[in-house]
């Protein structure tokens, strides 16, 4: 797992590799600030250290399925005497970790 730096590191080359970078102003093209390409520089960090620490939320969000779909599990499982729910949700939490 990469540190905020590490993150931020990366951004501020993937940025200075996209130059030139244009912003459309008033109708009229014209290359970033300096300010525009810090700030640029900061956004994409900010966004990889999101992803990286809070991205699991979203992929474990799809792959849990509808609250349906997951009550029909506990449903049959208890009619049944299986554990397809526990071990569904397992699967989801071992495939999407949380990091440390």
């Amino acid at each position: 797992m990469a540190t905020q730096e590490e993150l931020q590191a990366l951004a501020n080359q993937e940025i200075e590799d996209a130059k030139p970078m244009y912003a459309q102003v008033n109708n009229e093209r014209r290359e970033f600030t300096d300010a525009e390409y810090a700030q640029a520089k900061t956004d994409l960090g900010n966004s990889k250290w999101d992803a990286q620490q809070f991205g699991y939320v979203q992929a474990r969000q799809e792959a849990y399925g509808s609250v349906q779909n997951q009550l029909d599990m506990q449903f049959w499982d208890n009619q049944k005497n299986t554990t397809v729910w526990i071990d569904h949700i397992a699967q989801v939490k071992s495939d999407n970790p949380k990091p440390a």
